[in-house]
């Protein structure tokens, strides 16, 4: 894969540029998988030795989130907006941008990936960022920690990766950590995007009808759905 970006383009926005030049019809990507290798390869080919590489991508990645320029900007700035309490459990963390954006609020942070090398990445990068939060990789279906572990668990853009069965187990294990708040967001499309690795698309009403199942599970949750940027569902104790 050739290309031209400098260091200083090297960020997450790469991948809104990887989908809109490569995932189309004739081209060669293959899915979530060739999406994935191309995109470690830019980073990469991009600056010399993988650590300064990597730390350049987050440093980028992390000052656009900050400034508003980048596509994931108000998705953050929204879901920072609906955070409570001090302990946040972050699942499917990715990169982990989110996450450290919630440290710099002042939370104790533990951020989850099915990923154990993206959450080897993101432990060693935080001290260098001068961000401390603890990682685990797991399921997030499966998270080893106790019941109530934090004041807000987030899924952010996370659920349209799994089958309707396996986001059920994931918003079951995420309302068992939570103490006081649940917040999920996701996109919406007409169709998943495969590149992403999608396979559920979202709507206004897809998202009622989940809110509204999760209330059958558990009669004593407050569920909200509202709009900003895609779609989010809220999900809040009263006991």
């Amino acid at each position: 894969m050739l290309h031209d970006l400098s260091p200083d383009e090297l960020c997450d926005e790469l991948a809104v540029i990887l989908a809109d030049e490569l995932d189309a019809p004739g081209t060669l990507l293959r899915g979530q998988r060739d999406f994935e290798l191309v995109f470690t390869g830019i980073v990469r080919s991009t600056v010399d030795g993988a650590l300064p590489a990597w730390l350049r991508f987050y440093r980028n990645s992390l000052d656009r989130l900050a400034d508003g320029t980048a596509s994931f900007s108000p998705i953050h700035e929204h879901a920072a907006a609906l955070l409570m309490g001090r302990q946040l459990v972050d699942l499917g963390s990715c990169f982990g941008f989110f996450a450290l954006r919630a440290v710099d609020l002042g939370m104790e942070v533990t951020a989850t990936d099915l990923s154990q090398p993206t959450m080897d990445l993101l432990a060693r990068l935080s001290p260098l960022l001068r961000r401390q939060l603890r990682t685990i990789g797991c399921d997030a279906a499966h998270v080893p920690l106790p019941d109530r572990s934090a004041d807000t668990v987030t899924a952010l853009h996370l659920i349209e990766h799994l089958t309707p069965a396996a986001a059920d187990d994931v918003l079951d294990e995420a309302i068992r950590l939570a103490r006081r708040r649940v917040i999920v967001a996701v996109p919406f499309e007409d169709e998943p995007r495969a590149c992403y690795g999608h396979v559920q698309a979202f709507n206004t009403a897809s998202l009622r009808r989940l809110g509204s199942k999760l209330c059958g599970r558990h009669p004593s949750l407050v569920v909200s759905v509202h709009e900003h940027r895609g779609g989010w569902l809220v999900i809040d104790r009263t006991i």
